[in-house]
């Protein structure tokens, strides 16, 4: 039995402006007359923010078997009290990162086994309606990130080669799943992107927006 509600996740890597196109994107959708849940990851329920916490301070330093099943148990959480009650209910999800963010991170960044990420993916058992990639250049990524002005996470701090191993890992994910992601050129004004994000969900999922 289908879903009522349309799961949309937003993708890419830090200062790709995954955060304010969600929200964008959400705010279209509900000026459309549709009821939109905004969420992220890690965290979008209270046990996985908790983790959240964990994972992104940089104060403990798991083990990288540790860390992928920690984000995945955050996902978990977040699937079974966020994610599956408002799609149940009706609404459109915004998830700002899933999945694929571990696989690109821990995997194609950090090095974990990616068929080991691709198994616990599957074992969820729910995957997004449509994937929207943000792709930009590893110098925006970078410019964008100096600009905010605050202490570099954890992420940020491990420099270039491993910002060119997440857009890399990005551009595969899609490749590898074309049919549920669309790579969105994030370059430029953020209004522009935001109508790239809406004509391409208009397409996929057949709203008007």
């Amino acid at each position: 039995m289908p879903r009522p509600g349309r799961f949309v996740t937003i993708e890419g890597a830090e200062g790709a402006g995954k955060s304010t196109q969600a929200r964008l994107l959400a705010d279209a959708l509900a000026a459309a007359g549709l009821t939109v849940r905004t969420t992220r990851e890690p965290g979008g329920s209270p046990g996985a923010e908790r983790l959240r916490g964990l994972l992104l301070s940089g104060d403990l330093e798991w083990s990288l078997p540790a860390e992928v099943l920690l984000h995945f148990a955050a996902r978990a959480d977040h699937v079974e009290k966020t994610i599956r009650p408002a799609l149940a209910a009706g609404q459109w999800v915004v998830c700002d990162r899933f999945s694929d963010s571990t696989m690109v991170y821990q995997g194609y960044g950090l090095g974990a086994n990616r068929e080991t990420i691709a198994a616990l993916t599957a074992m969820l058992g729910l995957a997004p309606d449509l994937t929207l990639v943000l792709d930009v250049s590893v110098e925006t990524s970078l410019a964008r990130l100096t600009a905010r002005g605050v202490p570099p996470d954890r992420y940020e701090r491990l420099g270039r080669p491993f910002f060119e191993r997440i857009r890399a890992g990005f551009r595969a994910v899609f490749e590898a799943a074309p049919q549920r992601c669309m790579l969105i050129d994030a370059e430029g004004d953020p209004a522009a992107v935001a109508a790239r994000l809406r004509a391409v969900v208009a397409e996929r999922l057949g709203v008007a927006l």
